[in-house]
């Protein structure tokens, strides 16, 4: 029995919290806490992706500004620029490929160079374990 194409776009997450290179990275902590996620994008002004930040690359900057009572500065110092992203058209079996060569958790998602949401191992696990039912 042949499965039906699952691509990134039907398991990723749309609802995305998105964070500007000038946002302070004490208020980037606080969100990844209160939302209770490991990272987020980076985007301009336009909503052009042009960075991630995870709660690994904060662990730092918090130890820091406890210890010293320094403030945490922008996001833009601390987020990675070379990120790694997928196309929303990608088929999730591609992905979990990916996602097994790779240390990454999540991925930005990219349809026609403009970022349209996020998908995480959870979400290939959740698509996986739904074609295998089938």
């Amino acid at each position: 029995m042949a499965t039906k194409s699952v691509l990134v776009k039907d398991y990723m997450s749309g609802r995305l919290v998105t964070f500007t290179p000038d946002t302070d990275v004490l208020d980037v902590i606080h969100e990844l806490v209160e939302k209770r996620i490991a990272g987020a994008p980076i985007v301009d002004k336009q909503g052009n992706l042009i960075g991630m930040i995870s709660e690994f690359d904060c662990m730092q900057v918090v130890l820091t500004a406890g210890y010293h009572h320094q403030p945490g500065g922008p996001v833009s110092e601390l987020m990675v620029t070379d990120v790694k992203t997928v196309d929303a058209d990608m088929s999730i079996i591609d992905l979990a490929e990916l996602f097994i060569e790779s240390r990454f958790r999540r991925f930005p998602v990219l349809k026609d160079n403009r970022l349209v949401g996020q998908i995480s191992r959870r979400d290939v696990l959740r698509a996986l374990g739904e074609i295998a039912k089938h």
